[in-house]
């Protein structure tokens, strides 16, 4: 997975009934656009992800 700052992380829910969510990469910290992000999410709180196989990186 690799992502550059402005790109989207939409992570999907993996149970039933759970939203997908998703957010802004902010900062990309891995080597080379990999893991981890910095995303601020669409609820406004901003947190250090390292995405599994239920996320994809959206270009901007």
């Amino acid at each position: 997975m690799n992502a550059t700052v402005g790109d989207r992380l939409l992570v999907h829910g993996n149970i039933v009934g759970e939203r997908d969510h998703g957010g802004v990469i902010t900062e990309v910290k891995g080597q080379d656009g990999g893991p981890p992000y910095m995303v601020r999410f669409d609820d406004g709180h901003t947190g250090l992800v390292f995405p599994g196989p239920d996320a994809v990186v959206v270009p901007k």
